[in-house]
């Protein structure tokens, strides 16, 4: 589980296969075999870390399906990512609950620091003014919900600190929404299919008492 603040802009050093090897120095400090890392908001495992010329790195291997449904798959050595390492239970909760989880891959139409992002349709009914939504790993506030997307704003402070400030029309991004929202839906489903009556049941029990 993560926050959506990210700790460290780190790089990719190098992408062969699926192994993925990203160069940073805090998520390394206390690394260890199997722990989670998220990367533009993707959860992976690490599977490896050392030191090169001076410059520490970590690996996790990344399979055809994330790159698929994520936008991990456009990276390259060299490019910038958000770093974020899981919250422990004492820390302080100052994003939101975020699962490192992508639900979609939107597309930005305007860059920060009043970002537009274009969005799956799928997605939109999760999206709500002021509600919250993680983009590369970053939390972030809804400011208005659109017909194909949504736009937040984005201060300085995130802008450099992130790749976000980097970012600009037409790149692809990792959405993750509001988990609460989600099973909220899942529980409320269930909950009006089973005192929703079938589809015509009201019409023929009409038919049956004339």
């Amino acid at each position: 589980m993560f926050t959506g603040i990210v700790e460290e802009l780190g790089t990719v050093a190098s992408r062969v296969g699926g192994r993925l090897r990203i160069s940073a120095e805090l998520v390394v400090s206390d690394i260890a075999m199997g722990e989670s890392i998220a990367v533009n908001g993707c959860c992976l495992t690490v599977v490896g870390w050392g030191v090169d010329d001076g410059r520490s790195w970590w690996e996790a291997d990344v399979v055809d399906e994330t790159f698929s449904r994520t936008s991990l798959g456009e990276l390259r050595p060299g490019s910038p990512v958000n770093l974020e390492r899981p919250v422990r239970l004492q820390d302080r909760l100052g994003g939101h609950l975020v699962q490192g989880h992508v639900d979609g891959v939107g597309v930005i139409v305007t860059g920060a620091p009043t970002l537009r992002i274009r969005t799956p349709a799928r997605l939109l009914r999760y999206v709500v003014e002021k509600g919250s939504i993680t983009i590369d790993g970053v939390s972030l506030t809804v400011v208005e919900p659109l017909d194909d997307g949504f736009t937040v704003a984005v201060i300085p402070h995130t802008c450099e600190v992130t790749t976000l400030g980097r970012k600009g029309p037409g790149d692809a991004v990792n959405l993750e929404v509001d988990v609460i929202a989600k099973y909220t839906e899942r529980l409320l489903a269930g909950q009006l299919a089973a005192i929703t009556p079938a589809a015509g049941t009201h019409v023929d029990q009409e038919r049956s008492t004339q």
